[in-house]
Order: C-alpha cells, then structure tokens, then sequence
C-alpha cells in the first residue's frame, strides 16, 4: 500500500485508513485489536477514531469506549511509531458527551486530555474538530439548511481555539488539527485567521463521501486542491449499502441497519434505485461493488483518503484490496452517468 503525505503536515500515511466507530458496540475489543492487526499487516498506519465512539447508538455509557480499546491495543501490542493516530473533540449538542457543551480553548484542552488518558498515549497526530459549533448542512440535513448569523462571535471563537491548539502543539500534545463535517466557509475562516494571527492550520477535513453522497465535488474540491486540504472521506461505502447488503431494503442480522433502521436518513425512497445502479456497474464489470466504490473515492481531482469501517474481518480484507483496483474509463464513465441520474438519494 502507498504511503502518501498528509497535506502540508510531515505526516505520511498509508493511502487506506482504518475506521474504528464500530469498536465496543458491534465488534468486541477482541475483534478490534485482529482488524488493527490485518490493517497494519497490509500496510495501513492510518487510524481515526473519537472521543464519542462507539456509535449506533451513541450513549454516555460507551463514550470513550473506542479510544480505550485503542488504547489497550497500544498497551498490548506496543508500537505507538507504527501508527497515525487521529482522534476528534465532539461538537457542541450531544449530551451523552460532556453535557453537550460547544468547542472552546477550555472544552478542547478537558476533551483531549481524557482522549490522552484513554488512548494512553502523550500525543495524538492529528486532533479534529467532529462538527462545527455554528451546526452545518451534513448528515442530511442540506435539505432545510438555513446559514448561521453572527460572524463575530463565530470568528472569535476560532480565534480563541487556535490559541489553545498552539499551546497544546508547543507542550507535544498534538502535532496537527484538522476540521470535520465543516463547510467551505468555514474552511476557509480557520485558514484565514491561521495565517492573519501565526496559529496552527487546519490541515485535514473528514467530511461524508461516496458515489452516493458527493457534496464534495464543487466548491469543496476547489478549497480542498487548492489549499493542500485532504478530505478524510468518512462512509465511502454509505453506511454498507454500495455493498449490496440492503438491496432489496432488507435488514441482514448484526448488521447496522438492525441497530439504526434508515442508516442516520440515508435510507430514502429512491436510495435502492440508485444503489441498484451502482450495483450493475460492478456487475458487468466483474468488481466487487465495495472495491470499485472505494477505488472511485481514491481517485478523484483532490487530495483524499478513503476511511474503512468493517465489522468483520473478511469485510476488511476485501476493502483493503481497493488500494490495487484501477476503474477503467468505460466504468468512470458508466459512474458519471448514473451521479447524472442519481445525483443526491439521501
């Protein structure tokens, strides 16, 4: 597997990286330690998790359980230099996670430092933003999207964290921040006052992508190439269904449809039809429909880096197979055709 450089940062990192949201819900820490043990074993050193993990559901029971697994894997296995650790600070609203309160200088230092304590580690590679304090148009929520107002505070407030990220930089802490589920003016803020006041940049942004889910491809791509910003793509395969296990809107036991019935929305009355689409492109052409998504995710006209989420580990193996696939143009061809028609299912 390629090794590949992480934007402007001095990171490098495998070209694949391993998602994690499924460990202590539906993979036991067993399970989780063999797919971190097949992914490093293919070449990947790229892990991303969350303070919030795991998810489907997220409960203040489990919160943190993911990163403590990570950790205990660390503890076992030994290594911390084999690995790019990324983890995240949830954003302001979720109430199972410090009482839901928003992203501050304060919230950032208390949530990564229990983030450090988990992952028993003194430092974590890329630290990232989950989602934006002024809320956003993702997890489907374009569809009644109404802009924040208040510019001032907002910029303020960025302001004030990444005054706070260069003090936990200057203490070893963190070595790079990075965005998620943002939007390109908020993108371009971070930057902005980053640059005006000598405060860290914002190197990454992970942000939802697939051929099902493609906000990415305007505006997002020209800040994304242009700035050196690599998408973190998160649900390449959208939640399992470009995999074909709901087609037909079924619901295979242990699956995470069983645990989340429409996939966080993403399950509509035309999301099959466009899933059947995609399906057929594979099918004709002899690829396995979870590769071919992944290998679309690969090579697009801006920098990204697929993320994994497997619950098993034959479902793992497969995906991490994507880094050898190359579409042909009669496929890419054939993909651009059915975004025509299926342009946003969900």
């Amino acid at each position: 597997m390629k090794r590949i450089p992480l934007g402007r940062t001095d990171l490098t990192v495998s070209e694949l990286c391993l998602g994690t949201m499924t460990w202590g819900s539906q993979n036991s820490e067993a399970e989780a330690h063999a797919q971190i043990d097949l992914a490093l074993d293919h070449g990947v050193n790229f892990l991303d998790t969350a303070e919030m993990y795991p998810t489907n559901p997220v409960t203040a029971e489990t919160v943190g359980g993911t990163e403590t697994i990570i950790g205990r894997w660390l503890a076992a296995r030994g290594g911390r230099d084999r690995i790019v650790l990324a983890t995240k600070i949830t954003g302001e609203g979720s109430a199972a996670v410090r009482g839901g309160e928003p992203v501050t200088p304060e919230s950032l230092r208390r949530a990564l430092e229990g983030s450090l304590a988990r992952l028993g580690t003194d430092h974590v590679d890329l630290y990232q933003i989950h989602w934006p304090n002024r809320g956003s148009y993702h997890f489907r929520k374009m569809w009644a999207y109404v802009p924040p107002t208040g510019v001032e505070a907002v910029r303020d407030n960025m302001v004030a964290v990444l005054e706070e990220a260069q003090k936990l930089v200057a203490e070893g802490k963190v070595r790079h921040f990075g965005l998620s589920n943002e939007t390109v003016w908020g993108a371009a803020q971070w930057l902005s006052l980053a640059d005006r006041h000598g405060l860290p940049r914002m190197a990454t942004v992970q942000n939802e992508y697939s051929l099902l889910c493609r906000q990415f491809d305007t505006d997002w791509a020209e800040l994304s190439a242009l700035e050196e910003m690599p998408l973190l793509a998160f649900s390449p395969l959208a939640a399992g269904l470009l995999s074909g296990k709901y087609a037909g809107d079924v619901t295979p036991d242990g699956s995470r449809r069983e645990r989340n019935a429409t996939l966080g929305g993403r399950v509509t009355p035309t999301v099959f039809e466009a899933v059947a689409g995609y399906l057929g492109i594979a099918a004709r052409h002899g690829l396995d429909p979870c590769q071919m998504a992944l290998a679309f995710c690969r090579k697009r006209p801006f920098p990204v880096i697929p993320i994994l989420g497997a619950t098993s580990l034959d479902q793992l193996r497969t995906n991490l197979g994507a880094c050898d696939l190359e579409l042909s143009p009669e496929v890419e061809a054939e993909i651009a055709a059915a975004h025509r028609t299926w342009p946003a299912p969900y």
